[in-house]
């Protein structure tokens, strides 16, 4: 299995956890053939979110965190773990584009335009 398709498990994960409140064990038997990799992205997210909720927040700027619909939430935050983690920033925000385009994006591109800001101001603040 790829990483994007990884990530996307991922991104199913981490809002099935936030939308419907269950365990990330509960999550990950709702998704068929979920990848290790998967797994571990949600994981990862869930472990550090205090951190990476920190981090994004005072990232945006005339916005809260609880303004962004749960899927960019999840999103931004896959993206910010993968940031903390030194995984390479071009890669990384080019995945979260990617994925933003397939399950939030409306057609009009604000939401892709909204989290490459974001994403940016993010990666830029970590060092």
């Amino acid at each position: 299995m790829n990483r994007h398709t990884s990530r996307s498990q991922a991104i199913q994960l981490l809002y099935n956890v936030e939308f419907t409140q269950v365990s990330i064990i509960d999550a990950e038997n709702a998704i068929e053939n979920i990848s290790d990799d998967a797994k571990l992205f949600a994981e990862g997210v869930l472990n550090n979110l205090n951190e990476i909720d920190q981090i994004i927040s005072n990232s945006l700027q005339n916005y809260t965190l609880n303004r962004l619909n749960a899927v960019d939430r999840a999103i931004i935050r896959l993206a910010t773990y993968e940031l903390i983690k030194k995984e390479p920033k071009a890669i990384v925000i080019n995945e979260a584009l990617e994925l933003t385009k397939e399950f939030s994006d409306t057609g009009d591109r604000k939401a892709v335009k909204f989290n490459n800001r974001l994403l940016d101001t993010i990666a830029s603040k970590i060092k």
